[in-house]
């Protein structure tokens, strides 16, 4: 019986600068603490997973280049016992590193795409172990697999179907772009996602309809319809969208969910980095462990909330019996204006 995730795509180091304030284009802000750790998608999540469950099977899966950077990398995924015989490496490119600016609740990324950009179908089609789930993450920022493909509109397409005959379920994250490039680059992707799980802010580059409005409250009376706009763009089993208020889910059978997010209070909240990453790895457990979808919620949002007490994007995470502890008792944050426990 297959058990376990592979986590492919971007692996980056996450040089995390927490400031005491944003300031404007010329103007000095003061750098309070500085982290380096490992992040992108399947670090953020393999590492959440592997602190959850420490006999979890993962697998990890992308390109470093040959240098400190790639090495501290690779260290970290070794210390974990994850899996590390798909990390490449390559000496034509640096290995990638964001310089992460949070502070008040916000983060702003600069970005050094490096090794990940040559991250091809060819280096990943080969994974075989007896996973059940392949994550990959992030589209759009993994310009080779991004590329043109002459039969599947790009390489990533090209790898989701090839993963999905191997018998792997697809589990796909994406990051936010311009939404023409966004649609061009993922429309085409969603009949082979078996799971997706993306925020709103990606959600609407898909279908073009804004899920806040112009004061930035969620139009939590739209989310349905989105849900149901992307099974029919193709997602074949589940479909979750979330943001800092909370999240949705639903199944293409009609089942629909809402869930606040645990209340978090602003004097606990050290850093938002990782935190959609930390709620998808714990929605992924619960879905490989066959949890119900609404209680799959919940358990995303006990990752997500730890998440928060962190600057970096899994040094807040803790084993699966805290977090369950704490679900017990936790308080679920406001839900939005208008709606109630009916609309859930």
């Amino acid at each position: 019986m297959r058990k376990g995730i592979v986590g492919a795509g971007n692996w980056v180091q996450d040089r995390v600068k927490t400031i005491d304030r944003w300031p404007g284009v010329g103007n000095l802000c003061n750098i309070l603490k500085e982290e380096a750790a490992t992040g992108g998608g399947p670090a953020n999540v393999l590492f959440d997973l592997r602190a959850a469950d420490a006999e979890f099977p993962l697998y990890a899966a992308g390109k470093l280049g040959q240098d400190a950077v790639g090495d501290f990398i690779r260290d970290e995924i070794v210390k974990r016992h994850i899996d590390s015989r798909y990390m490449l490496r390559t000496a034509e490119a640096p290995t990638s590193f964001t310089d992460v600016m949070s502070g008040e609740g916000k983060r702003t990324f600069f970005h050094c795409r490096g090794a990940n950009a040559e991250l091809s179908f060819a280096d990943l089609c080969g994974i075989d172990v007896p996973a059940k789930y392949f994550y990959l993450a992030y589209l759009l920022l993994l310009d080779t697999l991004d590329g043109d493909d002459p039969e599947y509109g790009t390489q990533a397409v090209r790898l989701l179907d090839h993963m999905g005959k191997k018998g792997y379920e697809t589990v796909v994250d994406f990051v936010s772009e311009a939404p023409e490039k966004f649609r061009a680059k993922v429309l085409p992707a969603l009949p082979y996602i078996d799971h997706l799980i993306v925020n709103e802010v990606e959600t609407a580059c898909c279908s073009g309809d804004a899920l806040r409005d112009e004061q930035g409250n969620v139009l939590w009376r739209k989310l349905p319809a989105a849900v149901k706009f992307l099974f029919a763009k193709g997602v074949r089993k589940t479909v979750v969208i979330h943001f800092p208020e909370g999240a949705c889910a639903g199944t293409p059978d009609g089942r629909y969910f809402y869930m606040p997010s645990f209340f978090a209070a602003k004097k606990d909240i050290v850093g938002t980095n990782g935190a959609g990453d930390a709620f998808c790895a714990g929605v992924m457990y619960a879905l490989h462990e066959q949890w119900d979808l609404r209680e799959a919620l919940r358990l995303g949002g006990a990752f997500s909330n730890f998440n928060l007490k962190s600057a970096t994007a899994s040094g807040g995470a803790v084993d699966l019996a805290t977090m369950l502890e704490f679900m017990k008792t936790a308080a679920y944050s406001p839900l939005p204006a208008g709606m109630t426990e009916a609309d859930c």
